[in-house]
């Protein structure tokens, strides 16, 4: 299940998919609890506010669950439901995304282009302040992924859908569901993810006192 996507600090500003074309900027990686930048509509215009990626846990609001929202019941699920259905659905424009199958293995998907990722938040009380939170919507796996195999991948927005997934344009929440859909037949890039090496600790010596520690 995806865990970790990659952007650009400067796609915060880019609010449609050929916003991205144009940066310069070094990618970077953001994870389960990291604010990402989720593209929204308040009515008026498209922004992008920053929100932890993670609804908080009910027992402890500092720890993320859950993380992953499936779209095949977004609408009746209670935790999704009235954000779904009220409009509290954004977008994160990502340069990849990565996967993990059951060895644990993360693997890194990178399509030709930017894609916008689907999700909905909510606003809660947490330690004695709001706190903006998101879930990233995922659907079925198409055959690359469950080649890994994973049964689950990202909810990736055709451009044509965002606005009705904003809510830009009005639609019945089934045409809303209908943009959450498997991608099949993409030319990614799938590569798998090295971990950095450890360093070996030497051995502590008399003449080297903070290797004692």
């Amino acid at each position: 299940m995806c865990g970790k996507i990659r952007a650009k600090p400067d796609w915060a500003a880019a609010v449609s998919p050929d916003g991205a074309a144009a940066s310069d900027a070094e990618s970077r990686a953001y994870r389960v609890m990291n604010d990402l930048p989720v593209i929204v509509f308040d009515g008026g215009e498209r922004y992008v506010m920053p929100m932890r990626w993670g609804f908080p846990d009910p027992a402890d609001w500092r720890r993320p669950r859950p993380i992953h929202a499936r779209a095949e019941t977004i609408d009746v699920t209670p935790s999704f439901a009235a954000a779904f259905r009220d409009g509290q659905r954004g977008i994160v424009l990502a340069e990849s995304f990565n996967e993990a199958p059951e060895d644990g293995a993360q693997h890194i998907l990178t399509p030709p282009r930017p894609v916008g990722i689907a999700v909905v938040w909510r606003r809660f009380e947490a330690g004695g302040a709001s706190l903006l939170a998101c879930v990233m919507v995922t659907v079925a796996a198409n055959a690359l992924l469950r080649g890994l195999p994973t049964g689950r991948m990202p909810a990736l927005l055709d451009a044509a859908d965002w606005a009705v997934w904003l809510g830009e344009t009005p639609a019945a929440p089934e045409a809303v569901k209908a943009c959450l859909k498997t991608v099949e037949g993409a030319r990614w890039t799938m590569t798998r993810e090295e971990r950095a090496a450890t360093a070996r600790r030497a051995r502590p010596t008399v003449s080297d006192p903070p290797g004692l520690f």
